[in-house]
């Protein structure tokens, strides 16, 4: 057992946050938008009174994401530090604690599957880019 590793925690949210930004771009974003009844209009035309501002839902988007980076951080000092073994953390709790928690939600809200496809493989892709530099940070 060994200490967190601040820096992999920092560089593994900034990975985590820089594939949000293709996913919710180029990648994904124009089918994203449409099922959530975004238009191009109302992208252009940026929040309206009573909406949160860009950037502080980057902001908090950024921070959420760091603790749960800062928990795999955690679980992994607390673990033998194996590559298979940081990747398999990283990837369940994408997998099978992030998205299943994502899909009851949407479950209830009666979200389109495709939306929740979207999200999930998201957070399971993302916690991937975190593990990631873990291992490349040892």
């Amino acid at each position: 057992m060994g200490n967190v590793n601040l820096l992999a925690v920092v560089l593994g949210t900034v990975a985590f946050f820089v594939i949000g930004a293709l996913w919710y771009g180029p990648l994904f974003g124009k089918s994203w938008r449409e099922m959530n009844g975004m238009t191009d209009e109302m992208v252009k035309a940026g929040p309206q009174p009573g909406q949160n501002p860009v950037w502080l839902i980057m902001l908090l988007a950024f921070l959420l994401e760091m603790v749960v980076v800062l928990m795999l951080g955690h679980s992994i000092a607390r673990s033998s530090g194996q590559p298979h073994i940081i990747m398999m953390m990283a990837v369940g709790f994408g997998a099978l604690i992030m998205a299943p928690a994502l899909g009851i939600n949407y479950l209830f809200q009666m979200r389109p599957g495709k939306l929740f496809a979207i999200d999930a493989a998201y957070l399971i892709v993302g916690m991937a880019a975190a593990g990631g530099v873990f291992i490349l940070l040892g």
